[in-house]
């Protein structure tokens, strides 16, 4: 019996153009060919490509195939080491699909940093900006606290702030930086880490206060960052800080 490379394709399950890569890659080899010049393959040309097809399905990277489908030393440890990937690849996947029935259930934007779903509608763009950022800067347990910050922030300070323009007053300025204040001081004591964060760091320390720095200052205008930079100093204050 003898196939065409259409029909082999089919047999197999593949494409021709599939089969014309394995060629090329040296894992097929060139079967002989008819009087009129087109190629003919046999049984054994149809066992190997199932084999590689089947390699494939498990993987192996077809870098890898020739070695693993021969069976040598090296093959258990590949098989370990694909497992692994396929692990964490699948980890990824159900970590999305988690992720996604959040967004979905709380009907926030697809793009909010993971976690905030539930809290999305009360972040302001700067907001949901700069915990993007947070997200690359501080470990899994800064950000869980993060969240729970958020979460139980629910006065209308963090939307007065929002909307403060940049020449606002000082009375405004001041009123507000009042009003931020005893929250941040709370979360001072609540969370004793955001005094001296280096150990929830996941960047080194000039990285972190670096990014940090040009991402607030971008973000944010210049009377928003008065109104921080004075709550800041009247929280410490207000909890014996210098």
């Amino acid at each position: 019996m003898a196939w065409s490379t259409r029909e082999l394709a089919e047999l197999a399950g593949t494409t021709v153009n599939t089969i014309r890569h394995y060629h090329r890659l040296g894992l097929l080899d060139e079967p002989e060919r008819r009087y009129n010049g087109y190629k003919q393959y046999g049984v054994q040309d149809l066992v190997r490509l199932l084999r590689i097809r089947r390699l494939a399905e498990l993987g192996v990277p077809l870098s890898q195939i020739g070695e693993v489908g021969a069976g040598g030393d090296g093959t258990p440890d590949a098989l370990r080491q694909l497992d692994a990937e396929l692990a964490a690849h699948i980890e990824r996947l159900q970590r999305a699909r988690f992720d996604i029935a959040a967004i979905l259930r709380d009907s926030a934007s697809a793009d909010v940093p993971a976690g905030f779903e539930s809290v999305a509608s009360r972040l302001s763009e700067a907001d949901s900006s700069i915990i993007h950022i947070y997200t690359q800067l501080y470990d899994e347990d800064a950000m869980a606290d993060l969240r729970r910050m958020v979460e139980a922030d629910t006065g209308p300070i963090d939307t007065e702030i929002d909307a403060l323009s940049p020449d606002a007053d000082e009375a405004t300025r001041q009123r507000l930086a009042e009003r931020l204040a005893p929250i941040l001081a709370q979360n001072l004591i609540d969370y004793p880490w955001l005094s001296d964060p280096v150990a929830h760091l996941s960047k080194s320390e000039h990285v972190t206060q670096q990014t940090f720095i040009e991402a607030v200052i971008e973000l944010y205008n210049t009377a928003q960052l008065d109104v921080l930079h004075r709550a800041s100093i009247l929280a410490r204050e207000a909890n014996g800080d210098d």
